[in-house]
């Protein structure tokens, strides 16, 4: 296994780096081309000192959780860049996880109609997903993510080293996302998690960074082909939402309190698995087989607001759905995924009766 990768899109102009202990030179390499650096960061992050002596670094330390993607927190990170002189030759880093980059992307790509833009995601689930694409936004009342633009950083740095301080529930999160990138896509990735889910979750070094890898280049694959989401066929950036139907719904309505971003995904996951099932598309021997592994990695499978009518009423908002339909990326085998629009609210609310 290489101690680094480096993934260069062209077509995205976006650089990936997978490299561990290499936060301060990146910073740095970023601050000699830039007449001013902003680093957004995670208040909860113990940045480098050294960073901090640079001369064109200001850094904006931010209490970080789903919160965060609000009109009053973009509006007040903008105003702070604007206070602190942002100008078009500077540059706005996000160090944290998927939502600190969610915000910080949003405002990069808004303030002065563009900055050039670099991440430096903390969380497992950020360096595997959220980072990757170019996706960021905030979220309204009505539901996740519905208000954002499609904005590619320039860089992203993937540092493995940085998780080492991540708590076992958050390195959980960020492997539900690497299991999804298996099942829509990747047959024999799954079958390579079965077998190695503990030297994965236990930081392994060589296994976490082909898991990543892996990862990375799946997601890849969807957004160089349908960056902003157009297409409705198996290349779909859609493709990607496996999970995220019933998951970003199950945040909602609860608030994004009760389960992080990871636990809500892996119950979207096993409940669109059923429901891969219960339209005929997914077998039965491969949806136990899809329960069997979450359960081995102790992933949340089920809540009851499943069955309660106000997950129909935030499943209805879903920025998929177009002609009255709530529209799901399901799967019709492990590693293999499609498009589904055939279903109306009541007969999705049957559905989750009946599985």
């Amino acid at each position: 296994m290489q101690s680094k990768y480096l993934i260069k899109n062209k077509k995205l102009k976006t650089e990936i780096i997978i490299k561990n202990n290499y936060i301060f030179k990146f910073i740095k390499n970023i601050s000699i081309k830039n007449e001013k650096v902003f680093c957004i960061l995670d208040s909860k992050i113990n940045i480098n000192l050294e960073i901090t002596k640079l001369k064109n670094i200001k850094i904006i330390s931010i209490n970080c959780g789903e919160k965060l993607k609000s009109f009053d927190r973009y509006k007040n990170l903008s105003e702070k860049l604007i206070r602190g002189n942002v100008n078009r030759k500077s540059a706005v880093i996000a160090i944290g996880g998927g939502t600190l980059g969610d915000l910080a992307g949003f405002v990069a790509s808004t303030l002065l109609r563009g900055l050039d833009f670099y991440l430096i995601p903390t969380t497992l689930l950020s360096q595997v997903d959220s980072s990757i694409g170019g996706k960021n936004g905030i979220n309204s009342n009505y539901g996740k993510n519905l208000i954002g633009t499609f904005y590619q950083p320039k860089k992203v740095l993937i540092d493995i080293s940085i998780l080492n301080s991540l708590p076992n529930r958050e390195i959980r999160s960020g492997y539900a996302e690497i299991i999804k990138h298996a099942l829509i896509k990747d047959y024999s990735f799954f079958c390579w998690l079965e077998k190695n889910t503990n030297k994965l979750l236990s930081l392994n070094k060589s296994f976490l960074e082909k898991a990543i890898y892996k990862s990375i280049m799946i997601k890849l694959f969807y957004v160089k082909k349908d960056e902003k989401e157009i297409l409705l066929n198996k290349n779909s950036r859609a493709m990607l939402n496996f999970g995220h139907t019933i998951g970003h719904a199950v945040e909602s309505c609860y608030n994004y309190k009760k389960f992080n971003h990871g636990e809500a995904i892996s119950i979207g996951m096993i409940t669109e698995a059923k429901i891969s099932n219960y339209l005929g598309l997914l077998s039965s021997k491969e949806l136990d087989r899809i329960i069997v592994h979450f359960q081995k990695c102790k992933l949340k499978i089920f809540d009851n607001i499943l069955k309660d009518k106000t997950l129909i009423k935030k499943l209805i908002k879903d920025k998929k759905n177009f002609l009255n339909n709530i529209n799901f990326s399901l799967i019709d085998k492990i590693g293999s995924s499609i498009f589904y629009k055939k279903l109306d609210k009541n007969k999705v609310y049957k559905i989750l009766q009946n599985i």
